[in-house]
C-alpha cells in the first residue's frame, strides 16, 4: 500500500533522486540540492502551523511495507507573494478597417502576475515503476481531501501548470523563439533558473509589450497551450475534476495553466466527512482517504464499507495505523473514480 505524508528531513536523499529522474521541464522539482532542502524545511514549518506569506505543504508517497520514498506532490497555498509568479495570457486584438473591407482578429501573448495570491497544486510525480493501479490517482487526488478539509488555508482559486512540449534533450519549441529573439539562454538554463527562485532575468529581459502569436515560428506556434507527453494523464485527471484553460500559458514552454473554484472541485464537492469503524472489510469500495489532521496527514486508497446513513466507515486496524485514525475519529474520502 502507498501513503501519503508529509516529507521529513530523512526523505531528501530520496528527493533529489526523483528531481534527478524528472528531467527538464520539471521546474518545480529542480536538481539543486541546498533549493531542495529549503523546500523541505520551508513545508515542515507549514505543516507546524508557522504563519509565513506562502505556505507550502510538500508530501511524499511511502511504500508502506518497504519504506521507500517513490513519489511527491505538494500544494503552493499562495503563490507570487514573494517572488513573482509569471504566466501569459492568450488575448486577441482586432485590426479592421471599413474602407479597405479588412478585419483581422490576431491572437496575442501579455505577460501578467494574474495568478499572485490564488493556490497551485505542484510538484507531482510518480517513479515510473509505481505508476499503475490507482497510486497516480491517490498522489494527485489526495490534494483535494485536505483541500476540501481545510479552506480556510487556500485561497477560493486553485490552478496547476501543466508541463509544455519538449524533447528528451529539454528542448522547447517555443523557448527557442523566445531565446533567438530576446533571452540568449538555452531552455534547460532558464528552467532551472526558475526553479531555484532566480526569477530576475525574466522581468529584465522578457518582451515588455504583448507578442503577436503569428510573429512566432510555425513551431512554436504549434506547441502553445500543448502538453507534455507525459502530462497528458495528469491533465486529464484534472480536466475530471472541473479545472479549465483559462487561456494561460508557461512562458517558458507556452503549457497550459488549468484552474478550478476550489468549491467546484469535483472530489472537493463528492468528499464525506464520515466516523472511523474499526473493524473487518467484506468486499467493500475502493475509497480515497485522509485523515483530518493537516500537520500528521495521511492519505492511502483501500477497501471500505461505507455506511452514508449513519455516517460512517469501516476501515482495517492495518488501514487506520497508516491513516494514524482510531475509533471514531473523523476521516474524510472520495471516490477513487
Amino acid at each position: 500500500m502507498l501513503v501519503v505524508r508529509p516529507i521529513k528531513q530523512s526523505d531528501f536523499a530520496a528527493l533529489f533522486a526523483m528531481a534527478d529522474e524528472s528531467g527538464v521541464g520539471f521546474t518545480s522539482l529542480p536538481v539543486d540540492e541546498p533549493l531542495l532542502r529549503d523546500k523541505i524545511a520551508h513545508s515542515l514549518r507549514s505543516f507546524a502551523g508557522e504563519s509565513e506569506p506562502e505556505r507550502f505543504f510538500l508530501m511524499v508517497a511511502e511504500d508502506s511495507e518497504t519504506g521507500e520514498v517513490v513519489g511527491t506532490s505538494a500544494i503552493d497555498a499562495a503563490v507570487g507573494l514573494t517572488t513573482p509568479f509569471y504566466t501569459y495570457h492568450l488575448g486577441k486584438v482586432v485590426h479592421a478597417s471599413r474602407s479597405l473591407n479588412v478585419y483581422n482578429v490576431v491572437e496575442t501573448l501579455t505577460l501578467s502576475n494574474d495568478y499572485t495570491g490564488v493556490t497551485e497544486l505542484c510538484t507531482l510525480f510518480l517513479r515510473e515503476a509505481y505508476r499503475s493501479g490507482n497510486n497516480g490517482r491517490l498522489l494527485s487526488k489526495c490534494r483535494f481531501l485536505m483541500l476540501a478539509e481545510h479552506p480556510e488555508v487556500f485561497h477560493p482559486t486553485v490552478i496547476a501548470e501543466m508541463r509544455g512540449v519538449s524533447d528528451e534533450q529539454g528542448n522547447s519549441p517555443f523557448w527557442q523563439w523566445l531565446e533567438q529573439h530576446f533571452f540568449s539562454v538555452d531552455f534547460p538554463t532558464a528552467d532551472y533558473l526558475t526553479g531555484v527562485g532566480r526569477k530576475e532575468f525574466i522581468a529584465e529581459l522578457m518582451p515588455k509589450h504583448p507578442i503577436y502569436v503569428n510573429l512566432l515560428s510555425e513551431q512554436a506556434q504549434s506547441v502553445i497551450g500543448q502538453v507534455h507527453s507525459k502530462t497528458i494523464p495528469a491533465l486529464k485527471l484534472l480536466q475530471g475534476e472541473g479545472f479549465q484553460n483559462r487561456g494561460y500559458v508557461d512562458i517558458f514552454d507556452a503549457g497550459p495553466t488549468i484552474e478550478c473554484r476550489l468549491d467546484n472541485i469535483r472530489s472537493v464537492a463528492q468528499s464525506q466527512k464520515v466516523h472511523v469503524v474499526i473493524g473487518d472489510v467484506i468486499g467493500g469500495d475502493e475509497m480515497l482517504l485522509a485523515n483530518t489532521n493537516i500537520s500528521q496527514f495521511r492519505a492511502c486508497v483501500d477497501k471500505v464499507n461505507l455506511n452514508t446513513k449513519r455516517a460512517e466507515v469501516t476501515i482495517t486496524a492495518a488501514t487506520g495505523k497508516a491513516l494514524r485514525v482510531n475509533e471514531g475519529d473523523p476521516l474524510r474520502l472520495v471516490a477513487v473514480r
